[in-house]
């Protein structure tokens, strides 16, 4: 682990004009270049189902061949597919986590933690996973990333907190159009409602970047 204050020259140059910028991170990961490479946000509800997982995969697959990073909060479902489908597809991945740096949540995803490329957190080490803790990651989520999409999400969901965050910071917010009978849908089909940019295949994100 090392720690980057806000003074350093390693701090990301993407987080210093957002609201509130940390003004330290726990980094865990070598690989500190990758937050200055072209990132992605790929966030979504922890109750992913079929549809969410097959679109999951598929888009970040096809991000990770334009040489994007992928940015996720480790989160289960959505973001924990999103993590593995960069990594197996041979792409970088950044977790922002939560927590403190050296607590491990959700605790199934005790592997992943190993092998993803760079992990972040503003909190101490030792800092448990308490709800409030969530919105403040998001910022930083949306903060790293050129771009937020989003796959599903509930009506209230942490993913659209931090596609509100992206919008307040001047990013482009996608989203995954659903079946208007899945409550995981509400969300997505919101954002759309709301001037979100409907992704149907990659070159949706593409043209916009």
């Amino acid at each position: 682990m090392r720690i980057i204050k806000r003074e350093s020259q390693n701090y990301p140059e993407k987080l210093k004009n957002i609201s509130q910028p940390p003004e330290i991170l726990c980094v865990k990961g070598k690989e500190i270049s990758i937050l200055n490479r072209p990132a992605i946000a790929v966030v979504g509800s922890r109750n992913a189902t079929a549809y969410g997982r097959w679109a999951t995969k598929t888009l970040v697959k096809q991000l990770i061949r334009e040489k994007f990073a992928i940015i996720s909060g480790m989160a289960r479902g959505i973001d924990t597919i999103a993590h593995y489908t960069a990594l197996n597809s041979g792409g970088k991945t950044i977790a922002v986590l939560g927590s403190g740096i050296d607590v491990i949540y959700p605790p199934e995803n005790r592997n992943l933690y190993q092998k993803i490329n760079l992990v972040l957190s503003e909190f101490p080490p030792g800092t448990p996973p308490e709800a409030k803790n969530f919105p403040r990651r998001n910022r930083i989520i949306a903060g790293l990333s050129d771009a937020v999409l989003v796959i599903e999400a509930a009506k209230r969901s942490g993913s659209l907190i931090t596609a509100r965050f992206a919008a307040e910071q001047g990013k482009d917010v996608f989203a995954v159009p659903g079946p208007v009978s899945s409550p995981q849908s509400e969300g997505t089909c919101w954002l759309i409602k709301q001037g979100a940019k409907l992704v149907y295949n990659i070159d949706d994100i593409l043209e916009e970047l």
